[in-house]
């Protein structure tokens, strides 16, 4: 869910400063500028595919087949003709009579249910150690039950869930200008909803006010109550009680122990036969907080909600298996290349732990735990390309890699426009609307506390970022860009280390126009930055090969007009695809065998070669796609030449305030805040961890940090800075 503000102010407050840039803007423009809307024409662009791999079914079935022709509406607003009755008086009593006619499923037999389920009978039996055979007697165990049962939910009230739905619909329409859900995102939901199936909802929380938003729009669309988790210390028992009787499920304390603890093993055999629940609500009073603050605001905001295409996780689980293939750690793959003591990039997969190691992740068997995090990684990416890309993130990225020393306002105007046109063209979505002249004002008055405006000759204005710590915020917000153009971004990083070996990075972009580029290098260099990124930031499906999206980098870079194809005399021309090749190597293979079909191609592109293009906006959109990754991997090399003045071994939280430290202080010495993140610090450690780089050992005080021998020299470390330096654009 995205959210963002509007310009219309609900009452005329006095003077302010952004009455002052206001006025700046008046005197600028005077002419009529385009509108931009997030539509390529009059089509939507469709975000949030599920895998066709993994489940080809839901792929086509559950697709509304006129999804892009349909628009938008306003989840909030609610008239007579939302309600089955008619006249004077409904036009005023319209939202109760609309939450009298909600519909509330009636409450199933979840005690008994629950005490079916094959976990509590277990127990009850004592075929698991705790259970009732070890002397605890079965009535008292069916009494415990109850009793966390009692804990856990409690039969939702109808007439309480309705009063409630009507007061938060008014107090919605005080809070937001509208709430927009795409129509047919929500008939996708609506179909899987049809099927009988339980629903699961993940939500990737956006702000505060998700668990608000989300479950009052699926009871608005006929959905029924959300049942959603909650963190019991959050509240007082007066108010626990209440939302349990609105659908709230409280976890018992006992369910968060330990595996081998005897205490918690019937509580989470009870939660996890009771979990039924359609998505997850935390952080109440810190929302409450946020709604507050929000009600003495002068301007309403919009919101909107975005739904990814549903998909069965039954289907997944029996295709995802049968594409496992071989992988090894990021240590087995880029350790010996990192140190010089081979070059070839092996031939499999990467298997980077990247999701958080938890009591009941733990708990599932190996095969299990692997098929949780690829399902993650699944549902990742599917929640990361359909999240709308907003205004600030646009104009923070033009401000921080393409204009940090300054850009004309009338040139600013164009570069939104042009940029947010990229953006819809690649399939992702944007979260903004209106006329052009009137976006750039608003987000700027976003981004007033990090932003410089200079008036100078014939009225124009000069915007340029302010130096210091506010570009680390431009770079938070930036980073919202990166998955629109990632491959991309890691092709030209890819070229710009080929190209780092071969002439000084300084030369002329004519001169390193000259150098042919063989596919079979770009393909090394790929791979290997590829390796280097976090699972998180790639977001590569676990069931996609490592060599197709290599190819994709590749199609992406001459797509956008980068790099254009060399026919050398004697060899194939890259338009033509080989009948004798393809009917030879690829007609015949399965349609999951992705590792051989594509390796064996190798040898085919040695005589394939590219040069830069020497178009006149080649050069400044190669340096914008490299700068684009050039924060993460600048912290990555700074993680480097911090081995040698860090304190280890250390927990893993202290050495990460150790790393975002020395951070602040490289970016107060070079100017590079951008850098000085926690978050890039932390993947750091992660991304070392898992390159070998910190080992990682149990201690009486939690796990400790400490540097690994074969990092203890200095020249490892060189190599280390080296391997990571080659891919950053000055």
């Amino acid at each position: 869910m995205a959210t963002m503000l509007e310009g219309r102010c609900q009452t005329q407050p006095r003077s302010s400063p952004s009455d002052r840039e206001t006025s700046l803007w008046s005197s600028s423009f005077g002419m009529k500028l385009a509108s931009v809307t997030p539509f390529l024409g009059k089509y939507h662009p469709f975000v949030g595919h599920c895998c066709q791999t993994c489940t080809p079914k839901s792929w086509e079935s559950l697709f509304h087949r006129s999804i892009t022709d349909l628009g938008f509406c306003n989840v909030i607003l609610v008239k007579e003709e939302n309600t089955r009755f008619r006249g004077w008086l409904v036009r005023r009593l319209c939202y109760f009579l609309w939450s009298l006619e909600q519909h509330i499923p009636p409450c199933q037999d979840a005690p008994q249910k629950i005490m079916e389920s094959t976990g509590v009978q277990n127990l009850l039996s004592g075929r698991v150690p705790g259970g009732a055979g070890e002397g605890q007697v079965p009535d008292l165990v069916k009494k415990e039950v109850q009793r966390i049962l009692g804990h856990i939910q409690a039969p939702p009230r109808p007439f309480l869930v309705r009063l409630f739905s009507w007061a938060l619909l008014r107090f919605l329409n005080c809070l937001f200008l509208n709430v927009q859900l795409h129509k047919g995102q929500m008939k996708m939901v609506q179909k899987a909803a049809q099927a009988g199936s339980p629903l699961v909802l993940l939500s990737t929380h956006k702000t505060l006010l998700d668990g608000i938003l989300l479950p009052f729009v699926l009871l608005s669309q006929g959905l029924g109550v959300l049942h959603v988790a909650w963190d019991s210390r959050a509240c007082s028992p007066a108010l626990r009680a209440l939302l349990r009787k609105l659908g709230g499920l409280f976890l018992p304390p006992e369910a968060n122990l330990s595996l081998d603890s005897s205490e918690g093993l019937l509580a989470r055999a009870v939660v996890q036969a009771a979990s039924a629940p359609l998505g997850l609500w935390t952080g109440a009073l810190a929302v409450i907080r946020s709604l507050w603050s929000r009600w003495g605001c002068s301007r309403r905001i919009c919101s909107r909600v975005h739904l990814a295409q549903p998909f069965s996780l039954q289907e997944y689980i029996a295709s995802a298996r049968s594409c496992w293939g071989s992988r090894q750690t990021l240590e087995q793959l880029l350790q010996p290349i990192v140190l010089g003591q081979c070059t070839a990039v092996p031939d499999t997969e990467k298997e980077q732990e990247w999701t958080p190691i938890t009591g009941p992740l733990l708990a599932l068997k190996e095969e299990d735990q692997l098929l949780v995090r690829r399902l993650s990684c699944h549902v990742l990416s599917a929640s990361v390309g359909s999240s709308a890309v907003m205004s600030t993130a646009i104009m923070a990225t033009l401000l921080l890699f393409k204009h940090q020393k300054g850009v004309f306002l009338s040139q600013l105007l164009g570069e939104f426009s042009w940029l947010t046109e990229e953006i819809l063209l690649r399939g992702f979505d944007v979260g903004f609307s209106g006329q052009l002249r009137s976006l750039l004002q608003h987000s700027l008055s976003l981004l007033r506390a990090h932003v410089v405006l200079l008036r100078i000759r014939q009225g124009d204005l000069l915007v340029m970022p302010r130096a210091g710590p506010g570009l680390t915020h431009l770079a938070q917000l930036s980073a919202e860009l990166l998955p629109v153009f990632l491959s991309e971004a890691v092709g030209a990083c890819a070229v710009r280390a080929l190209l780092a070996g071969r002439m000084p990075p300084q030369g002329p972009w004519e001169l390193q126009g000259i150098l042919l580029l063989s596919q079979n290098e770009l393909y090394r260099q790929i791979l290997l930055l590829m390796h280097l990124l976090p699972q998180d930031l790639l977001l590569l499906k676990p069931c996609q090969s490592s060599y197709c999206y290599c190819q994709e980098v590749l199609d992406r870079l001459i797509q956008c007009g980068l790099l254009v194809a060399e026919e050398t005399p004697g060899s194939w021309p890259a338009c033509d695809t080989g009948r004798q090749r393809l009917s030879r190597k690829l007609l015949w293979k399965l349609s999951g065998d992705f590792t051989d079909s594509d390796s064996d191609d190798f040898e085919e592109a040695e005589g394939r070669y590219f040069r830069l293009s020497q178009q006149s906006h080649c050069p400044d959109f190669f340096l914008f796609l490299c700068r684009l990754l050039s924060p993460l991997l600048k912290a990555f090399a700074h993680a480097a030449a911090f081995l040698r003045q860090g304190q280890l071994p250390d927990t893993e939280s202290g050495y990460t305030e150790q790393l975002f430290q020395f951070l602040q202080a490289t970016a107060q010495e070079e100017g590079s805040f951008e850098c000085a993140d926690p978050k890039l610090a932390i993947s750091a450690i992660w991304t070392f961890r898992d390159l070998g780089v910190l080992q990682q050992t149990p201690s009486p005080a939690g796990p400790r940090l400490h540097l690994s021998p074969t990092f203890a020299s200095w020249d490892n470390q060189e190599k280390l800075g080296q391997f990571i330096r080659q891919f950053i654009c000055s």
